[in-house]
């Protein structure tokens, strides 16, 4: 997931703000991991990270998501992510502020 900053009204086009799995992704392209890799030296390698899970920032360790992952393998990068996607999002809806929160998101202010 990525979402664009409000423009400030200046021709500069703003950079995007990655979190979820887009950030993962990024985290992913960035680390020294092969695939296959297991859920350990996924953890090793990543574990610590903290990854943003909202727009406004708020962040929690890769690890603490990636132990709701039953898989103990993943072929590749895109398993991983495909088997990171709910947990993350499961976490997103119960650590969210509410009704008000995911309006807020939504407004570019």
């Amino acid at each position: 997931m990525g979402v664009r900053p409000p423009s400030s009204g200046d021709d500069d086009e703003p950079e995007s703000i990655e979190f979820g799995i887009a950030a993962v992704d990024a985290k992913l392209r960035d680390s020294d991991l092969s695939f296959p890799a297991t859920k350990d030296d996924v953890a090793a390698e990543l574990g610590h990270e903290r990854i943003p899970y909202n727009v406004h920032g708020d962040d929690v360790a890769l690890g603490e998501i990636l132990a709701e992952v039953n898989t103990p393998e993943f072929r590749s990068r895109q398993e991983l992510l495909n088997e990171l996607h709910q947990p993350f999002e499961e976490y997103r809806r119960q650590h969210s502020g509410g009704v008000f929160q995911q309006v807020r998101s939504m407004l570019p202010f």
